[in-house]
């Protein structure tokens, strides 16, 4: 988890810059971190490939020039260290320089890539991406957007924050909302998505003093006319069709995204190991064509990663165990979402809100 940085945080604040646009914007590279991820740098490096190969979209990787393997005709961002899975991620950004998840968002902020991508530490691609892109004005914290299935409609429930802040305030609830609702519409094209707050009941009664005080606040508009406010939903609403975003603190979405891919995955277990028995092989037989689409949306290789919301530039981040498959989806969709001006959308969204920099300076320290 990134930790709130101490001192003068107005130094985080991106100022918006001038760049590359149209055309120009389009020709630039996804800048992907190589090193980053328990399978890198092989399936990171062939999932950069197949995309530079098979699709108009191009791919810079990052990393130690002659240490990725077979890095086909891809241009390389240099950088001589990695940021491993178990280290500090505000420490492992500041020491290490030149590690490339800092290349990666220098390439960004300096206008070399139009997006980043990496399946490595998650605090440090937040806190990289956050200390060298910086926040969009008038964001109090980045959140971590990640959608989640939904079974009776073709796009999936977005969940914010997923792990960014374990403490938040009503205020940056408020934003999250605004941004999850803007993402919402630029990746999924939901044109007022519903968005809704993670409770322990329906009632606005429930929860604790921050649910209570935020529905009260987007009962009254406070996060604007984008964001249509349904109300409170309980953990066994995500997979139901009652909501296009869901915000939450980090923590407790944190732990409700890794409680549905517990039980997911054994759920998915038991199925196989029941349908694996001989004396079902018939039934089986007739079962599985109909289960594996239903296994195909579960999959989190298929969903592109998560996003970083709040930072002035598209950061991708991808599941520790990525497959070539799962880059692939991540670097298109990186593409994408920068192309489609997901930035300067959401940098929109948060403007003239009335919770920016004094409320930023009074809330809790995320952990």
């Amino acid at each position: 988890m990134v930790q709130r940085p101490t001192g003068d945080r107005s130094r985080l604040v991106a100022r918006r810059r001038g760049g590359a646009t149209g055309e120009a914007f389009a020709a630039l590279p996804v800048a992907v971190d190589a090193m980053g991820g328990d399978r890198a740098p092989d399936e990171i490096v062939a999932g950069a490939r197949r995309v530079a190969e098979q699709t108009d979209i191009r791919v810079a990787l990052v990393g130690p020039p002659g240490g990725m393997g077979d890095t086909g005709s891809l241009p390389c961002f240099p950088a001589s260290e990695v940021i491993g899975m178990d280290d500090d991620p505000a420490q492992g950004v500041r020491r290490k320089k030149d590690s490339t998840l800092v290349r990666a968002a220098e390439a960004v902020r300096d206008g070399r890539a139009m997006a980043m991508v990496s399946a490595g530490n998650t605090g440090a691609t937040m806190a990289s991406a956050l200390l060298r892109m910086g926040r969009l004005p008038g964001v109090i914290r980045p959140a971590i957007a990640t959608p989640v299935p939904v079974f009776r409609r073709a796009w999936p429930t977005v969940l914010l924050d997923a792990g960014a802040n374990t403490e938040c305030t009503p205020a940056m609830l408020i934003q999250f909302a605004q941004m999850g609702a803007t993402f919402a519409t630029k990746r999924f094209g939901v044109e007022k998505p519903r968005v809704a707050l993670l409770s322990i009941g329906e009632e606005k009664s429930k929860g604790t003093p921050l649910e209570k005080e935020t529905h009260v606040l987007l009962a009254d508009g406070a996060a604007g006319a984008g964001v249509d406010f349904v109300g409170n939903v309980e953990g066994r609403d995500f997979f139901e069709d009652v909501a296009d975003v869901v915000v939450t603190d980090g923590f407790t979405g944190n732990v409700a995204l890794k409680t549905m891919e517990g039980a997911i995955r054994s759920l998915i277990g038991v199925l196989g190991e029941i349908l694996s028995r001989p004396q079902l092989k018939e039934a089986a037989e007739a079962i599985y064509p109909e289960l594996l689409p239903v296994a195909s949306r579960l999959d989190p290789e298929n969903t592109g990663g998560a996003m970083l919301l709040g930072v002035d530039g598209v950061c991708v981040i991808s599941h520790g165990s990525s497959s070539a498959t799962a880059m692939v989806n991540a670097i298109t969709m990186a593409h994408d979402l920068a192309v489609a001006g997901l930035v300067d959308t959401l940098a929109t969204s948060v403007a003239g809100s009335a919770f920016e920099e004094g409320t930023a300076e009074d809330g809790p320290a995320p952990g």
